[in-house]
């Protein structure tokens, strides 16, 4: 099993910055991407839907011999990280918003989070911010619309900047000095968040600390690659291939997989 795939999977484009980061501190191993686009977004569907898509990205991945799964998603996570490890025997990480660091680390006791519906409605997410939070306002914004441009490759437009500064400023208003990112499409949003905020106010993006977890976990259940070569990168979509093609440049494979 050392030489098999790391398994991802997302709603789209989104988890592959978690895989660049994979690639980054884990240069030897192999990965397949699945991009589920053609269900995306995950954010606005109910919990039963998310888990049966969930569960159905698993278990090709399972299929495809993939040694470890890693749920590029924050919604999925949430709503469906537990179910996906009960079923199956393999190591199971998930992404969730990085609250706690916020938590930890705000100034002002104001934070914010921008996130998709259902990851703050999940009781994950609640868990999480009840546990950090006392004496702490979190100001929580859903981002309706974003992953739908995200996936269109409307990313540096004018209109993605203004919806974003709609859900940005009532946040600043409020004097907040961490900006936690609850969705993994949001990553590609950075630069052009980073127009509409102070430079002192802090992004919590947690692709840099899950890549760590990953690397964790594989020596600690013996499954690191022990070959040196070049990673592989496998990526299969469902949906759409072009805008993710762009972004994968000459760095994977993308095909086109009914899945």
């Amino acid at each position: 099993m050392n030489t098999s795939p790391i398994g991802i999977f997302d709603s789209g484009i989104g988890g592959l910055s978690i895989l660049k980061e994979i690639n980054r501190i884990l240069p030897n191993e192999n990965t397949i991407y699945l991009a589920d686009n053609k269900n995306c977004p995950y954010g606005s569907k109910s919990i039963s839907r998310i888990i049966k898509l969930s569960l159905k990205n698993t278990s090709v991945l399972a299929e495809m011999n993939c040694k470890i799964i890693v749920i590029a998603c924050n919604t999925a996570t949430t709503n469906a990280i537990q179910e996906i490890r009960n079923l199956f025997p393999i190591p199971v990480i998930g992404i969730e918003p990085a609250i706690k660091p916020a938590l930890l680390n705000t100034k002002t006791n104001k934070i914010g989070i921008l996130a998709t519906e259902m990851t703050l409605t999940s009781s994950l997410f609640n868990q999480t911010s009840n546990k950090f939070s006392d004496n702490i306002e979190i100001i929580e914004q859903i981002g309706f619309g974003l992953v739908n441009l995200i996936e269109k490759g409307d990313i540096n437009t004018k209109k993605t900047k203004q919806l974003l500064k709609s859900y940005l400023d009532p946040m600043l208003d409020s004097n907040i000095d961490q900006l936690v990112l609850g969705c993994t499409h949001y990553h590609f949003l950075v630069p052009i968040i980073r127009q509409i905020i102070p430079k002192e106010i802090t992004i919590q993006d947690p692709n840099k600390v899950i890549a760590k977890q990953i690397k964790k976990i594989l020596n600690r259940e013996n499954l690191e690659n022990p070959l040196k070569n070049s990673y592989k990168n496998k990526v299969y979509v469902n949906g759409n291939t072009e805008i993710i093609k762009n972004i994968i440049n000459s760095k994977g494979d993308v095909d086109f997989l009914d899945f």
